[in-house]
């Protein structure tokens, strides 16, 4: 792989843990619950689902790349987007998410992380 696939991936999986972080502080879920690789319970699905959407809408990303970033399948993230944009009908959570797109949209771009890239 290039070291171009490794700087993307790499932030990529920033963006990802920026998004969760958000969610789990914005809906007061614990980080670590949001990390887990089980479901754990519909508050938490619920959370990642939103952490997903979010990476996907305010960052651009690809439903692949976000996949990959938070280390699930590309159906699994299609699914999460779908529901979240369902829930987009009430205006409540509707205005939660756009201040949160914003926020996400505002961040600077990471900081590439040269110690993680394979040496050539």
């Amino acid at each position: 792989m290039s070291p171009e696939y490794y700087r993307r991936r790499s932030q990529d999986e920033a963006r990802a843990r920026l998004a969760r972080t958000l969610v789990a502080y914005t809906l007061g879920i614990p980080e670590q619950d949001m990390d887990a690789l089980t479901r754990r319970n519909a508050r938490v699905a619920f959370g990642r689902q939103v952490a997903m959407y979010l990476a996907h809408i305010a960052f651009e990303l690809s439903l692949s790349r976000v996949a990959m970033a938070f280390g699930r399948d590309r159906t699994t993230v299609s699914h999460a987007c779908h529901l979240v944009e369902d829930r987009r009908d009430d205006p409540v959570f509707d205005a939660q998410l756009e201040d949160l797109e914003s926020l996400l949209r505002a961040a600077p771009a990471p900081a590439p992380v040269l110690d993680e890239l394979p040496s050539s």
